[in-house]
């Protein structure tokens, strides 16, 4: 038997598991289990993502509940998903590197390094201290992407908000951990230690980036340069195009619905993209609403009729195309897209009201003879192009952009389309229907 400092007789069992071992155990089992948990929510964030880079529809998880609330449709979880800031190098790699799949790997890792100091009972302060560290990257990460699924995409994503909770968990369990720590301080250098630690943390993340690059789905080659279809003439003699904010470079057109969320979302992704300055875009007008589109049988988005006739009416109805002014009332639309459309199904003179009086230059043509014919126009346009009745569609040149490449591939696409190989891959296709 050995005694204590203070002087009682310590017990073999004491001597395994001294007093830092015991204290600092309940922090690292909040630790462990919020790693574990982070790697749930980031594995289910991540297979979504990756079951959409096959091109098709599918649902998408969005719950509280780990592995719960799979749904098909807009949710909050699909919005972010699709948003810019869900994955990285896009323009290079189909889809982009999910950053779910770096959030799994740093939680793998610090699965790891928790329960091996939970297993050996013994943590020195070097290694809480570490643990510390390495907790903060998930915590300042959440902090950021937090701030930009409500500032920047305005939809909260409730399995990204699964992933926040489990980052506090383990930064709260490493900094208890470390505070109650009663290990002797080390005063060798840690600069060592801690090299080998970073760089074990750095081949997680190197080894699930390797593995995702080599087996994740990869896109079809000639869709990716040439798209899928194209217009029969681009060319726009009843002036319904409106300039939007773009480039110089390559001529583009943008068909889109003033009050459709797809078209919102993806002028969003376009717009945060730097491929939208190398782009001289336009739009033309497609309202999903039977109230001036024949081709609707029922009202898609209500009120888009009275909104595309504003828009026209800004940018004005002959000669030079008054661009910030059209470009004003889209961006009010999109932002008020749900208020708009709810307004129109109830009164469509209610919404032409609330359009007047937010934009008062708009008055006296909005609902006008002159821009009903400019706004059929645009639809006749539609129709000898042959193009499909849905938004957004994206035409580079004369080529349509496939539906399925506006979301999660738009990046890597248009700069695939823009490209020597995609120039001369568009240039070879002969003018026709824009098929989808």
């Amino acid at each position: 038997m050995m005694r204590n400092p203070d002087g009682s007789l310590a017990l073999d069992g004491d001597l395994d598991q001294p007093e830092s071992g015991r204290e600092t155990r309940w922090p690292l089992i909040v630790l462990v289990v919020g790693a574990l948990l982070g790697c749930i929510f980031s594995a289910v964030s991540t297979s979504d993502f990756i079951q959409h880079l096959d091109r098709q529809v599918h649902s998408i998880h969005c719950s509280f509940i780990p592995g719960a609330g799979k749904e098909l449709g807009e949710s909050g979880c699909k919005a972010v998903m699709m948003s810019p800031y869900s994955s990285y190098f896009r323009e290079s790699l189909w889809g982009g590197m999910p950053v779910s799949l770096w959030a799994l790997a740093t939680f793998a890792f610090l699965l790891y390094r928790g329960g091996l100091l939970l297993w050996r009972g013994k943590p020195t302060r070097p290694e809480t201290l570490f643990l510390l560290a390495a907790t903060a990257l998930p915590v300042l990460m959440s902090l950021v992407y937090g701030y930009l699924s409500v500032a920047k995409v305005g939809e909260t994503c409730k399995v990204c908000v699964g992933i926040y909770v489990s980052s506090a968990m383990v930064f709260m369990g490493a900094v208890v951990a470390h505070q109650k720590n009663s290990a002797p301080h080390d005063f060798t250098p840690l600069g060592g230690k801690f090299a080998l630690w970073f760089v074990e943390g750095v081949l997680f993340v190197a080894f699930l980036s390797i593995t995702y690059v080599i087996f994740t789905p990869s896109p079809d080659a000639k869709k990716a340069l040439a798209g899928c279809g194209s217009l029969v003439s681009g060319d726009d003699p009843n002036e319904v195009m409106i300039p939007l904010p773009s480039g110089d470079g390559e001529p583009a057109i943008e068909v889109l619905d003033p009050l459709c969320p797809a078209c919102k979302a993806f002028d969003e992704r376009l717009g945060t993209s730097s491929l939208r300055k190398r782009l001289d875009l336009k739009a033309v007008l497609f309202p999903l609403d039977p109230a001036c589109n024949w081709m609707v049988t029922e009202a898609l988005h209500p009120g888009a009729c009275a909104v595309s006739e504003a828009m026209l009416c800004a940018a004005g109805l002959s000669g030079t195309k008054d661009q910030k002014a059209a470009h004003e009332v889209l961006v009010w639309a999109f932002k008020n897209q749900e208020k708009l459309r709810d307004l129109a199904a109830k009164d469509d003179n209610a919404i032409r009201s609330k359009i007047e009086s937010t934009f008062p230059k708009v008055k006296g043509c909005l609902g006008g003879t002159q821009v009903k014919s400019k706004l059929t126009k645009s639809l006749r346009w539609a129709v000898a192009n042959a193009i499909p009745v849905l938004t957004p569609q994206l035409f580079v040149g004369n080529a349509r952009m496939c539906d399925e490449d506006t979301d999660l591939g738009l990046e890597f696409t248009l700069s695939n389309m823009l490209s020597k190989q995609g120039k001369l891959a568009r240039s070879q296709k002969k003018p026709g229907a824009a098929k989808p």
